[in-house]
């Protein structure tokens, strides 16, 4: 049996909580898994949103400035400047115009792809030798162009003069440059950090320096893993290319965006904590409730086996199982201590019927032998009367007669004596007596009345003084020695010693014991030589013995025989302190 679970209310208890236990953690794990699998799936989707929104916002932008610059390129007075050819004259024109369109680059060649004005913003200055205007023969389009700052969207449209027959008067490019300031516009925007990258590099993003390094690391790899550490947060990364309507070029620039997944996730860590703690607060409710619902099903239980064995103890079959009145009432346990109880009352109306006869019984062989017993003494003094009643009676047989007459009539008053001392409770009155001169006192009064057998006494010393009732304990004594004697009658007093022994046994008990070498008790009747009425003698009435077990027991003492047909039988009594009671 496993320890601890010996128990109906353990075994209740741990399976209740169990049962909750496992309950409440599945839940929690399938909660945790669904909600990490949607926090998964909505940063993955916010990833893709803000990816979405980068490049719409940088469409816009970039269809915004095309159509400028066509309605620009398409100015009578643009046109007029433009054919002048002259540098001074552009440049005015040109940078009020960047100004109107908002844009961050201008720059007009002629016909033959000389750079006329190449007009930036004041924060993106650009280098003399870029961007350069299209060389001559290129088809005018969008394109992208690596800066110092970050990437340049471009887009170069032609300037002609009569439609009917198109003249080209030079080229006007226009753009807006992919910057930090323009990576940070759109991290507000969209709540995720953005990088541009191009040809394999970081040109611009809204992330600090340490974390460029790491991004142009990624970029790098084959393939770019999903997950990006960031000092002490996780991102995931998606990238996705800026294409522009009309790009011909042969690089392709990256938006790189990175949303926190350790923010995301810690988040959804406080989630876990609290279902976490939740769980084992519910835990404990459960077990708490469990340990009430296991006590609630095994206290009328154990209420119901305390009863039986205290009904074991005593023997009162009488009283019932009070399981008392409560809310959580067992309908089970009510059921059997019901039945416990119909039970007992049937097994006491057995045992009142049983005593009932064993009492009819019993006065049966009672009657039966004090019929016996009186019979024959009444015939003695019935015929001794008679005696006394023939005329002319001598005074000899008048003396016989009346002699008859006083022995039957004592062991009437004998036999009496033995059914009262049988039949009435014992009354005990105990105090400290020296057991040696009880056994003395038993031997004295046997021999008073026969000293043939002589009574050998071999007393303990040591037996001491014992509280005990010793005018009961002289009784079961003198009641054994004259057992024994009748035992030994018929044989040579040298081959029949009776013996009267003690000895202190373990400190607290003594025996006492009475043996002689007499015919001895057959096999079949040792068993019943307590027995009331059970008497192999003629003359006994068979309560002899039935009475000194009677007054042993109560005395708290135990009585044993033990004899060999033809070789003799030794009685011993077992007797420790006794209280001073009274029975």
């Amino acid at each position: 049996m496993i320890p601890g679970l010996g128990s109906l209310r353990s075994r209740i208890f741990l399976a209740s909580t169990l049962l909750a236990s496992v309950s409440i953690g599945a839940a929690v794990y399938f909660v945790s898994t669904l909600l990490t699998a949607q926090a998964e799936a909505e940063l993955e989707r916010d990833l893709r949103e803000a990816v979405t929104l980068v490049d719409q916002q940088n469409t816009t932008r970039f269809e915004n400035v095309t159509r400028t610059a066509v309605l620009i390129a398409d100015l009578p007075k643009f046109k007029a400047a433009l054919e002048t050819r002259d540098p001074p004259t552009v440049e005015p024109i040109a940078r009020d115009y960047l100004e109107q369109a908002a844009a961050d680059v201008v720059v007009v060649t002629d016909r033959d792809g000389r750079r006329l004005a190449a007009i930036s913003a004041t924060a993106h200055a650009l280098d003399p030798d870029e961007p350069p205007a299209l060389p001559p023969g290129d088809r005018p389009g969008a394109r992208f162009w690596p800066h110092a700052n970050g990437i340049l969207q471009l887009v170069t449209v032609s300037v002609t003069i009569d439609r009917d027959r198109p003249e080209r008067l030079g080229l006007l490019t226009m753009g807006f440059l992919l910057d930090m300031p323009r990576a940070q516009e759109l991290r507000r925007l969209t709540g995720a950090d953005v990088a541009f990258a191009f040809a394999g590099d970081i040109r611009a993003s809204s992330l600090t320096p340490a974390d460029v390094t790491a991004v142009t690391g990624w970029l790098r790899e084959e393939p770019p893993p999903a997950v990006l550490r960031l000092g002490a947060d996780d991102y995931s990364v998606l990238a996705s290319p800026l294409r522009l309507t009309g790009d011909a070029g042969s690089v392709t620039p990256m938006a790189i965006v990175l949303r926190s997944r350790t923010e995301r996730m810690r988040t959804l860590d406080t989630i876990r904590t609290a279902m976490a703690g939740v769980a084992l607060v519910t835990v404990a409710l459960a077990a708490v409730f469990s340990y009430s619902l296991a006590r609630s099903v095994t206290r009328p239980l154990a209420t119901i086996a305390a009863h039986m064995r205290e009904a074991a103890t005593t023997g009162d079959l009488t009283r019932k199982v009070a399981l008392g009145a409560s809310a959580w009432s067992d309908e089970d346990a009510v059921l059997v201590a019901s039945t416990y109880d119909a039970l007992t009352e049937s097994v006491a109306t057995a045992q009142r019927d049983a005593a009932q006869r064993e009492r009819l019984s019993a006065l049966g062989r009672l009657s039966t032998v004090i019929a016996h017993e009186i019979r024959n003494p009444l015939m003695i003094i019935k015929g001794a009367l008679r005696q006394l009643g023939r005329p002319g009676a001598a005074f000899e047989d008048a003396r016989d007669a009346a002699a008859d007459i006083n022995g039957e009539v004592d062991r009437l008053n004998r036999v009496v004596n033995e059914v009262l001392d049988f039949a009435r409770p014992i009354r005990y009155s105990c105090a400290p007596t020296d057991v040696n001169d009880v056994c003395r006192s038993a031997r004295d009064a046997v021999a008073a009345e026969a000293p043939v057998p002589p009574i050998t006494l071999e007393l303990d010393p040591a037996a001491g003084v014992l509280t005990t009732d010793s005018e009961r304990v002289r009784t079961v004594l003198v009641n054994l020695l004259s057992n024994a004697r009748a035992a030994v009658e018929g044989r040579e007093p040298g081959d029949a010693p009776l013996i009267v022994l003690s000895s202190r046994r373990d400190g607290r008990y003594v025996r006492l014991g009475v043996r002689d070498r007499g015919v001895g008790i057959p096999a079949d009747d040792i068993g019943r030589v307590f027995d009331p009425y059970f008497t192999t003698r003629r003359t006994g009435t068979g309560l002899g013995l039935a009475i000194a077990k009677n007054v042993v027991d109560g005395l708290g003492g135990t009585i044993a025989v033990r004899s060999r047909a033809g070789a003799g039988t030794e009685f011993t009594v077992d007797l420790t302190d006794t209280p001073e009671r009274h029975a």
